[in-house]
C-alpha cells in the first residue's frame, strides 16, 4: 500500500501537464488552438503560465491520487493473492483483481476527479484566454461553490462513466503489465528485468490500456464538465460578451439594458438567477451566438468552448453513440495522443516506484515479492 501510494503519486504529478491538454481536448474538441498536443501544450503555457494553467487542478489531483492509489493496490494484491491461491488462471486473476481495486478507490477518486477536471478545463482565475463558464479562485472555492450551487452529489458527477473508463482501464492495464512482465522475464531468463525493463512495460501496458478506453474517458470528461441548463449557458454568454460592442441601431437612444451580473465571488452564475429560474447548474460551455443577432466586435472576443453536445443519457452506448453520429471517431477519441502519452509515461513512472519501492521495503536487491 505505500509503495502504490507514492508510486501512484509520483506518476500523476509528472505528467499532470498532458492530463490538462487532454481534458482541454476533450472539453473544447472546437477550440482551434488546443487541436494539437504540443501546440495545445505551448498555447496553454504561453497564456497561462506551469502553476495555474498546465498545473490548474493539481491539489485535488493529489487528494485523489494519493490516498486512491494506496488503496488500490493494497486491494489488488490481496484480490490477487486469494484468487491465485484458489487457482484462479493468472489472466482472469489480474483482470478481476485490477477491476475489484479500482472500484474499492473510486469513492476516493472520483469527486478528486470532478474538482480537477473544472480547474483543468477553466485554467487561471478570470482566464482572459479562454472561457470555460467555471471561474473558481482554487480548489476550496470550487468546493464551496459547487456544494452551494448544485449539492453535495455533484461531486460524484460522472462517477458511473468515471467507473466505465477506469474499471476497465484499470483491469487491462494491469492484465497487460503482468502478461508483459512475465514474457520479459521468460525471454531474459531472469526475475529480475532491469531499470529498462520494467520501465518499457509499464509504458507499453498503460499506453496501449490508455488508447483502448479513450472513448469512456471521452464521455467522463464531457458529463463532467458539460452544460446542464441553456438558461444558464445565456447567462454565462452575456456575461461574456466584450464590453465594447455597439447596441442594435433599433435600440439606439432607448433606455440602455442593466449591466450583467458579476462573478466576483467565482460562482458558474449568480445564484439569484439560478434560483429565481430553478436552475439546477452543473458545468456550463458557452454557447455560440449567432452572428445575424449582434455586430461582428472590433477586438476578437476571448476563445471559448462551443458547439459542444450534451450528452443526455446515462446509458454509455447511448452517449458513444451520440457523438459517433454528431463528432465522428474523431470525437470519440479526442485526446488520444496526450492521454497515450500520459497513461504511457504515468503508468511507466508508478509500476517501476512501485516495485522499486516494494524492494527497498523489502529489504533485498533480490526480493522475492512477485507483483
Amino acid at each position: 500500500m505505500i509503495a502504490g501510494g507514492v508510486g501512484g503519486g509520483m506518476g500523476d504529478s509528472c505528467m499532470h501537464s498532458l492530463d490538462t491538454v487532454k481534458t482541454r481536448q476533450q472539453g473544447a474538441p472546437n477550440v482551434a488552438k488546443y487541436k494539437s498536443m504540443l501546440g495545445a501544450y505551448a498555447n496553454i503555457f504561453r497564456e497561462e503560465g506551469l502553476q495555474k494553467g498546465l498545473y490548474s487542478g493539481f491539489v485535488p489531483a493529489m487528494w485523489g491520487s494519493l490516498p486512491g492509489t494506496t488503496i488500490f493496490f493494497g486491494t489488488y494484491e490481496f484480490t490477487k493473492r486469494n484468487m491465485i491461491a484458489y487457482g484462479v488462471p493468472e489472466t482472469l486473476t489480474h483482470l478481476t483483481a485490477g477491476l475489484v481495486g479500482d472500484l474499492a478507490a473510486s469513492c476516493v477518486y472520483v469527486p478528486s476527479e470532478v474538482l480537477k477536471t473544472r480547474l483543468q478545463l477553466q485554467g487561471r482565475y478570470n482566464n482572459e484566454n479562454f472561457h470555460s463558464g467555471y471561474n473558481y479562485r482554487g480548489t476550496w472555492d470550487a468546493v464551496r461553490t459547487i456544494v452551494r450551487v448544485e449539492g453535495w452529489s455533484a461531486l460524484f458527477f460522472g462517477y458511473k462513466a468515471t467507473l466505465l473508463r477506469d474499471l476497465p482501464f484499470s483491469a487491462l492495464q494491469l492484465a497487460f503489465y503482468e502478461k508483459f512482465r512475465s514474457t520479459t522475464q521468460i525471454v531474459m531468463g531472469s526475475r529480475d528485468i532491469g531499470h529498462a525493463g520494467e520501465l518499457l512495460t509499464g509504458a507499453a501496458a498503460g499506453g496501449l490500456a490508455g488508447v483502448i478506453t479513450t472513448p469512456m474517458d471521452v464521455i467522463k470528461t464531457r458529463i463532467q464538465t458539460q452544460l446542464d441548463n441553456e438558461a444558464a449557458a445565456a447567462a454565462v454568454a452575456a456575461v461574456s460578451a466584450p464590453d465594447n460592442i455597439p447596441p442594435p441601431l433599433s435600440n439606439r437612444g432607448t433606455k440602455p439594458s442593466p449591466a450583467p451580473p458579476s462573478f466576483t465571488d467565482g460562482s458558474i452564475v449568480r445564484l439569484s438567477v439560478a434560483r429565481k429560474q430553478n436552475i439546477h447548474t452543473s458545468a456550463f460551455t458557452l454557447m455560440p451566438v449567432p452572428s445575424s443577432s449582434r455586430p461582428t466586435p472590433t477586438k476578437p472576443p476571448p476563445t471559448t468552448a462551443k458547439e459542444i453536445v450534451r450528452i443526455k443519457s446515462d446509458s454509455m452506448l447511448q452517449a458513444l453513440s451520440t457523438i459517433y453520429r454528431t463528432e465522428g471517431m474523431n470525437g470519440l477519441f479526442a485526446g488520444v495522443g496526450p492521454r497515450f502519452v500520459w497513461t504511457s509515461v504515468q503508468s511507466s513512472i508508478m509500476l517501476f516506484a512501485y516495485q522499486s519501492i516494494l524492494k527497498f521495503l523489502d529489504g533485498s536487491s533480490d526480493s522475492t515479492v512477485a507483483f
